[in-house]
């Protein structure tokens, strides 16, 4: 069985490390998986003006999310957070009020970074938006890569390591994405999540 991923990059620039980083796991050609993404800098910012008669790319958007049967979240770190373009793609995917797209979707998380502890900080803050969503988020293995040397002057990943630690990694995935839909498919969506909170507050 093949796993059609959906990948969101928060690295938009063009020399993006995190960019590197997914390009490099294309290239391992991990078994079971079916890689793909999305631009989502093109994504205008969220609005609930515009929620309920969205852009023609929202809709876009939220089609490759339904469509997905797993998604692939690579962040950098920016002051011990993750990008507002990614946030910006999230809170689009969540709305409106009860048409959660993330809801229990499989979910794992990576992130590329020069720094030695890699993207720590960003990826548990992102995990504290993903549980308020719902998302059935990977808790084991973490992996915080420091990518300051680890790419050729072709951006080809070089470290053999990493590599190796990057299949193990998506093993744990798949057997996650297998796990969440058989006990999807055995229990009723008792409690789902609705998105952002219909509230002044978040207006």
């Amino acid at each position: 069985m093949i796993f059609r991923t959906l990948t969101l990059v928060g690295g938009i620039s063009r020399n993006s490390l995190n960019k590197k980083y997914f390009r490099s796991i294309q290239e391992l050609s991990i078994p079971h998986f079916e890689f793909e993404t999305f631009d989502i800098s093109k994504l205008p910012f969220f609005s609930q003006d515009l929620e309920m008669d969205p852009p023609d790319i929202v809709s876009e958007f939220k089609d490759r999310i339904r469509e997905a049967q797993a998604v692939l979240f690579i962040t950098p770190e920016y002051n011990r957070s993750f990008p507002g373009v990614l946030k910006n793609a999230i809170d689009w995917g969540s709305r409106p009020y009860g048409q959660n797209l993330w809801n229990r979707k499989p979910t794992a998380l990576l992130g590329a970074s020069p720094g030695a502890i890699g993207t720590f900080g960003a990826q548990h803050h992102l995990r504290q938006v993903m549980a308020y969503l719902n998302m059935s988020v990977l808790g084991q293995p973490e992996m915080y890569f420091n990518a300051s040397h680890a790419f050729d002057d072709q951006d080809r990943l070089t470290n053999e390591k990493t590599k190796e630690l990057l299949l193990q990694y998506f093993a744990a995935f798949e057997e996650w994405i297998r796990l969440v839909g058989e006990r999807t498919e055995e229990r009723e969506d008792i409690f789902p999540s609705q998105g952002l909170e219909d509230s002044p507050l978040t207006h």
